[in-house]
């Protein structure tokens, strides 16, 4: 538990908590270890009762209680690095607004995206050349980013879709990392379309499934199953309205989830008799299905998601799929709520292929408001993740600043 002590005795190594508005000091957090004797000056020169100390985090223990002295006034060198502090924190700041409009562009465009794949899905049975023509052109639009791009850079979506249209959100998801994982596997760029194409169109077959078996959140009776499983080929049959379905694409729908060592329906095919193409999109499939399973309370957040894959899909899903899509994904994927080096807390809201071990993290700063929350770059501010943590485990007050996405969609950009 932090102790209220006096400016006057603050020293370096003392872990302390600045009392007072974050605009009204130099710093770039209210909590800091103070790291010198200027910085000892500039704290002081605040005009402040009282400052908290934190003695865990201190590597300096608190001595006994001494007059208060005066504070002596900041010298030039003092008055420069104030200044130069407060002009890296405007710096920050400006860094952290320009980041969000970003983000906003880029959910704006995953917006109007998800908008585009609700309504071809609803042609697909009345108007299906529009329907294709239409997805034609959106994966054309999501793969030219994809293949054109020296680098990607993969964004968390904030808005959560509403429930029952959770399988547009889910095509879309599944579609741009199977399409970026078939780049990563040097597919060239017709088979990088057919992927997206096939992966849009995955569950489509859903449509036709009875709406109390998909939302069933309790274990599926035989027959519920065995009608489920049909989905694949009630999919098949919708797209054979329409002339213009690549073949390819079709044996997506129809193999995504087979698994190599025979488990998997709805053919029980194994390794060598599963379409490389279905490969790919049966991993995303997966790792997309544990992020959002039917009942909400068994989500896993993407970093745990891909853990839990990676050791229990074994055997079934293809290795160097997997592998590739967890470097893609980084180790800590957009969506992960992490712990840092520092202690603090954060959620990691983007990936930059070009440097995935720094993402970009929106900390918890309760003397921030959430608007306004520093977003760092691990790189730049020397920082490292030290652990990933689970969404229910926050304290409320972190949760609801953070506000970890029950639904958790991606989106692409050019760096």
């Amino acid at each position: 538990m932090p102790v209220k002590i006096s400016p006057a005795d603050v020293k370096v190594g003392y872990a302390i908590k600045l009392p007072v508005g974050w605009m009204k000091h130099p710093f770039l957090t209210n909590k800091l270890v103070v790291e010198n004797q200027q910085q000892v000056r500039i704290i002081q020169s605040l005009d402040l009762d009282y400052v908290y100390f934190y003695p865990e985090r201190s590597s300096v223990p608190l001595d006994a209680p001494e007059e208060p002295s005066d504070c002596p006034a900041l010298d030039m060198a003092d008055i420069q690095a104030k200044t130069e502090m407060q002009h890296e924190k405007m710096r920050r700041i400006e860094q952290a607004k320009a980041q969000r409009r970003e983000l906003q562009k880029t959910e704006k465009a995953f917006a109007q995206s998800v908008v585009q794949v609700r309504q071809l899905m609803s042609q697909i049975g009345s108007r299906p050349l529009n329907a294709i023509q239409d997805a034609d052109m959106l994966v054309g639009q999501l793969a030219d980013t994809i293949l054109g791009a020296d680098a990607l850079v993969l964004h968390l979506i904030s808005q959560a879709g509403k429930e029952q249209e959770g399988l547009y959100y889910h095509a879309l998801n599944v579609s741009i990392l199977s399409m970026m994982l078939a780049k990563h596997l040097n597919l060239g760029a017709e088979q990088v379309r057919l992927v997206g194409i096939g992966a849009l169109f995955h569950d489509i077959g859903k449509l036709k499934v009875p709406a109390q078996i998909l939302r069933k959140t309790t274990e599926l009776t035989a027959p519920e199953q065995n009608f489920l499983k049909l989905h694949g080929k009630l999919g098949l049959d919708l797209l054979k309205l329409s002339e213009q379905f690549p073949e390819a694409a079709k044996t997506i729908v129809e193999q995504h989830h087979e698994y190599l060592d025979g488990s998997g329906y709805p053919a029980g095919l194994k390794a060598g008799q599963i379409d490389g193409l279905a490969r790919v999109v049966a991993v995303v499939n997966e790792f997309d299905n544990l992020c959002h399973p039917v009942d909400p309370t068994k989500a896993r957040s993407p970093h745990h998601a891909l853990s839990a894959m990676y050791k229990s899909m074994k055997g079934k899903l293809g290795d160097t799929e997997m592998k590739l899509l967890i470097k893609m994904m980084g180790i800590y994927p957009p969506g992960t709520v992490v712990q840092l080096s520092d202690q603090r807390i954060g959620i990691v809201l983007s990936v930059n292929e070009e440097a995935m071990l720094y993402p970009n993290i929106l900390i918890y700063d309760p003397d921030v408001p959430r608007l306004e929350a520093p977003v760092i770059t691990l790189a730049a501010d020397g920082l490292k993740i030290e652990k990933a943590l689970r969404a229910k485990s926050l304290p409320p007050e972190v949760y609801s600043y953070l506000n970890p996405r029950a639904q958790v969609s991606y989106y692409v950009q050019q760096k």
